[in-house]
């Protein structure tokens, strides 16, 4: 289907999403997020994509939130707007297929807050992270005041939106809120190794990983781990996993179906 603000492709099973509104930055508006939440509902049962690079158009990746859009919103109106963006994030961090941040400019505010969605994070040397909603009399309403503290420290993560500042792809990288910095290779060739890496696995195992990080973070120990008993057994009716185990004993590489 044709899109706005998105720019999408397909090759080798892996899909890349691009924000594209250069002209803004690729700032965040009612209609990106339309789209995103569109293309992300499609890819959850499309058995061509295996995973997801997302990415922005020119110089920035997204630079925040529309904030003509923002501004124009009453106290209701705001709290409507974040529950949106949180359901479209949501549903990317849900997504049973790993998605990976190529990020190759600014990630600020919402932009930061798509990036926190995504599975695994690489970022090009000159990219910039923050979220700077303080400095507009708000604060992070797309999930980042709850994504940020889970994964860089509860300290680390109130310097970043109390101070409203960026940051480098070294210093994200270091804090580990990226996961790589492509320093030789350009970003796009890291990210595409990553999304190979990880799609040539068990897509039926790529999905119970993640279900299991997700719904397991915030519960007590021994629920986390009844979760994961419980996915990890119902893997054993699966073709992939009788798949992969006869590949691994016979030294041959596995032929996964998703079965």
């Amino acid at each position: 289907m044709p899109y706005d603000f998105l720019n999408v492709e397909v090759a080798d099973r892996i899909a890349t999403v691009t924000v594209n509104r250069p002209d803004k930055l690729n700032a965040l508006n009612a209609r990106v997020f339309e789209e995103l939440d569109g293309v992300f509902t499609a890819f959850a049962t499309d058995r061509l994509v295996s995973a997801v690079i997302v990415t922005g158009a020119g110089r920035s990746f997204v630079a925040g939130a529309d904030i003509a859009e923002v501004a124009a919103q009453d106290a209701a109106g705001l709290e409507r707007l974040s529950a949106s963006g949180q359901a479209t994030f949501n549903k990317i961090e849900r997504l049973p297929k790993p998605v990976i941040a190529a990020v190759n400019g600014f990630a600020l505010g919402g932009g930061c807050e798509l990036a926190l969605a995504c599975h695994i994070r690489v970022a090009s040397e000159h990219a910039k992270f923050g979220l700077p909603e303080v400095k507009l009399g708000l604060i992070p309403g797309y999930g980042g005041t709850q994504r940020l503290p889970r994964l860089i420290g509860k300290g680390r993560a109130l310097q970043m939106m109390l101070t409203g500042e960026q940051i480098d792809a070294a210093e994200a990288y270091r804090i580990g809120l990226v996961n790589a910095v492509a320093t030789g290779p350009t970003l796009h060739e890291v990210a595409m190794s990553v999304a190979l890496q990880v799609a040539k696995n068990g897509p039926l195992a790529l999905a119970r990983a993640i279900e299991a990080i997700n719904d397991g973070f915030d519960r007590m120990a021994d629920d986390a781990m009844a979760l994961e008993a419980r996915l990890f057994g119902s893997l054993g009716a699966t073709k992939d996993m009788a798949e992969g185990t006869a590949a691994f004993l016979a030294k041959r590489p596995a032929q996964f179906t998703g079965e």
